[in-house]
C-alpha cells in the first residue's frame, strides 16, 4: 500500500485527513507540523503522494513543494489551503503540485484525489 505524508500545522486537519485515510485502508501514514520538518522527511520516507497546507510558519507549502521538487521532480503533491484563492492554486500547479483540494476537506474529495493519482 502507498505511503502518503501529511504536512499541516493544525494537528486536528492532519487528524481528520490521517482517519479518512485509515478508514480507506492506507495505514503507512507519515506526519509533518511544518514544511521544514516535511522536507526533513521526504528525504527519510520517500511517500508516494504528500497532501500538504499551503498556510505554516517556518517555512509555507508553496516553498516546501518548489524545494521537494527540486529535490525529487517525480514528488507527488496535492496542495491544501482553506484559502481558495485563484493565484495560489495556479501558483500551485505552476510549481509542480498535482491537485489543489480546499479545506474543510470533504472525505470523499480526499478519497477520489488519492485514487485518481496513486490508482
Amino acid at each position: 500500500m502507498a505511503k502518503i505524508m501529511l504536512v499541516d500545522d493544525a494537528a486536528f486537519m492532519r487528524m481528520m485527513l490521517k482517519t479518512t485515510l485509515t478508514q480507506a485502508g492506507y495505514t503507512d501514514l507519515v506526519e509533518a507540523e511544518d514544511g521544514a520538518k516535511a522536507v526533513e522527511l521526504y528525504s527519510a520516507e520517500k511517500p508516494d503522494l504528500i497532501f500538504m497546507d499551503i498556510t505554516m510558519p517556518n517555512k509555507d507549502g508553496l516553498e516546501t513543494l518548489k524545494e521537494i521538487k527540486g529535490m525529487d521532480p517525480n514528488a507527488t503533491i496535492v496542495m491544501c489551503s482553506a484559502m481558495g484563492q485563484e493565484t495560489m492554486v495556479m501558483d500551485s500547479i505552476k510549481s509542480g503540485a498535482k491537485d489543489f483540494i480546499v479545506k474543510p476537506f470533504k472525505p470523499e474529495r480526499i478519497l477520489a484525489t488519492v485514487k485518481k493519482i496513486l490508482g
